[in-house]
């Protein structure tokens, strides 16, 4: 497990930016986190290390958007208005997971029953201060 304390939105992007140099085609990150606890910073972050110049936002009303272009293509996923698991299968989504892209997934809370076994938990906690975060990674 790695710990990583963030203080500011730049260095929650930097975060995600390192991380995404150790994915490969088919990694999978789940995003567990209160909102605003820096999910789509992070995200954004990995974006930016897989090479892509999109401006990275919370696909929360599409619940996935598809970024091509990098390394690797980045399919993101925001599950907060996610109304049901079936949903899951009218968008593809183990095509997703299981292709040869990146997957990052907020709220994987939502999901957890069809999450893939071999992941990483990425977890979000506020910290002491306003702007701190407390990242954990596990790999699974």
């Amino acid at each position: 497990m790695k710990r990583i304390v963030t203080h500011n939105e730049a260095e929650t992007i930097e975060a995600g930016k390192v991380f995404a140099q150790q994915l490969i085609p088919g990694s999978v990150a789940a995003l567990f986190g209160d909102l605003g606890s820096g999910k789509t910073r992070f995200a954004k972050g990995v974006s930016r290390g897989l090479g892509l110049n999109e401006n990275v936002t919370s696909p929360t009303f599409t619940i996935v958007n598809e970024h091509i272009g990098g390394r690797l293509p980045l399919y993101h996923f925001d599950f907060y208005r996610l109304r049901s698991i079936s949903e899951l299968n009218e968008i593809g989504y183990d095509e997703y997971i299981f292709g040869n892209g990146v997957c990052v997934l907020e709220w994987a809370d939502m999901i957890q029953e069809r999450l893939p076994l071999k992941r990483f938990d990425v977890r979000f906690v506020l910290g002491e201060n306003e702007n701190d975060r407390i990242i954990t990674i596990t790999e699974l």
